[in-house]
């Protein structure tokens, strides 16, 4: 599956759609079909700040835990409530209904630093396994 156009991506396989000077976040599709069957996620509270590719959470799968990492720095200005009875949402839709959280950016410079979706598939067919 050829990563949407829209977005930009980090190595660490999450995304961030940009509108205005607030960024969405989630994970790749490749990284929901890594991790398996998703069952919980640990994210930061609205208000908190995240630093770009600083931890912001976990997201834990029927095989194993990961870190979530910040593709930006600015404030969480919302989280995906439906994550929270619905966790399977990252599995479902990673690009659209799985979002996990919105950040309103403090230095949008930064997207600048990330990989485009064709920088993406490229990375994923040449240094992913």
């Amino acid at each position: 599956m050829a990563s949407p156009q829209d977005l930009k991506y980090t190595k660490e396989h999450e995304w961030v759609r940009m509108d205005g000077d607030v960024g969405t976040i989630g994970i790749t599709d490749y990284a929901q079909d890594a991790l398996g069957d998703i069952v919980l996620l640990d994210l930061p509270a609205t208000g908190t700040n995240v630093s770009y590719m600083d931890k912001f959470g976990e997201i834990e799968s029927v095989k194993a835990v990961s870190e979530l990492f910040a593709p930006v720095t600015g404030e969480v200005v919302d989280i995906n409530s439906a994550l929270e009875d619905s966790p399977e949402l990252v599995n479902d839709s990673p690009f659209d209904e799985g979002w996990i959280l919105r950040v309103r950016l403090s230095d949008p410079s930064e997207v600048e630093k990330l990989l485009d979706a064709n920088q993406y598939d490229e990375y994923l067919a040449t240094e992913v396994e």
